[in-house]
């Protein structure tokens, strides 16, 4: 499964680039856990894995679903 696309080295990111707090979210959401809802506090103040900006990528989930088997 491939999602995005990188430059000629392969070290920058050239299509599809995936946040770090994003890429947070997806995986506690495969892994079954609500990221907004995992919260600590600390100072007075309540503090996310995914920060205040992390979204599921939904789009991964479509893209495999695209490729699904077929009986030929």
């Amino acid at each position: 499964m491939g999602y995005g696309s990188t430059d000629d080295f392969g070290y920058f990111a050239a299509e599809n680039k995936v946040h770090i707090h994003d890429l947070h979210a997806t995986i506690l959401h495969l892994l079954g856990l609500d990221h907004e809802r995992l919260t600590w506090r600390h100072a007075g103040r309540d503090f996310r894995l995914t920060d205040v900006e992390g979204h599921v990528v939904r789009e991964l989930f479509e893209t495999s679903r695209s490729r699904s088997f077929s009986t030929t």
